[in-house]
């Protein structure tokens, strides 16, 4: 089994954070700093990206989520809170499907149930092709300020910059096939966990239709929307998104 880095800290109740494409652990400093106090906060780098970037990068988010599986199981963590972000929500979907009983509670945050993601400021293709003729870091710059509704003057723009940065060019090109290549559509009605979904409704990537999808399908869920935050919303108004998040945890 390969190896991947994973962030553990703090004691309690497992909390599993799962990042989005260009992204890394290190995008959950303001989360970690909050839930450590209450809660075992784990973050792993998925293969290619963070401290995880010399690790074979995989292509398909099955593989993906069938890794951090494996990899909670190495750590004995057989229940826990599951929170995903834009790709990583596709991830925590699929995780779900494969071992939906270990899941106590489970965030969409950010994301979608159609990998392909129609109506995102551009299409997957149209990233794969600017990846290739601008390079990484130009890459990770530009679409991070996609991330953010004051762009790259936001405050924690650099943490975005620096896991973009920190990305191999395989992993994100293959991150991008991934996510072309998955659709969830059909097993969100076997969602059984109870389910959190989060938007922010200046969000670039995911529009209301396909947040409605999430809400239409899953049985159990609620929706929040975070008026005026843009696909970062963690690190656009952390204090706001953790305590939201920390109440649905304790409900």
């Amino acid at each position: 089994m390969q190896h991947i880095y994973i962030g553990d800290e703090g004691k309690g109740f497992p909390l599993v954070l799962v990042h989005g494409f260009l992204g890394s652990s290190k995008m959950w400093e303001p989360q970690i700093n909050f839930f450590k106090n209450h809660y075992r906060v784990i973050t792993p780098d998925l293969p290619g990206f963070g401290k995880s970037n010399k690790t074979k990068s995989l292509n398909n988010i099955n593989s993906m989520s069938q890794m951090i599986l494996d990899c909670l199981q190495e750590k004995s963590i057989e229940k826990f809170y599951l929170l995903g972000h834009s790709m990583g929500g596709m991830i925590v979907q699929e995780m779900a499907k494969i071992a939906g009983e270990k899941i106590f509670k489970l965030v969409c945050y950010s994301t979608g149930a159609i990998g392909d993601i129609p109506g995102r400021f551009e299409t997957i293709d149209e990233s794969r092709e600017k990846l290739k003729k601008i390079g990484l870091e130009k890459t990770s710059h530009r679409i991070a300020k996609t991330w953010f509704v004051e762009e790259d003057r936001a405050r924690y723009f650099y943490l975005c910059s620096d896991a973009g940065k920190a990305t191999s060019l395989e992993a994100a090109n293959n991150a991008l096939i991934a996510m072309k290549n998955w659709r969830g559509i059909e097993n969100l009605k076997n969602i059984n966990n109870k389910t959190l979904i989060v938007w922010g409704d200046k969000d670039k990537a995911y529009n209301l239709e396909q947040i409605e999808i999430l809400k239409n399908n899953i049985p159990n869920c609620e929706l929040k929307i975070f008026k005026g935050s843009s696909h970062n919303v963690h690190l656009e108004i952390p204090d706001k998104f953790n305590k939201y998040i920390d109440d649905f945890l304790k409900k």
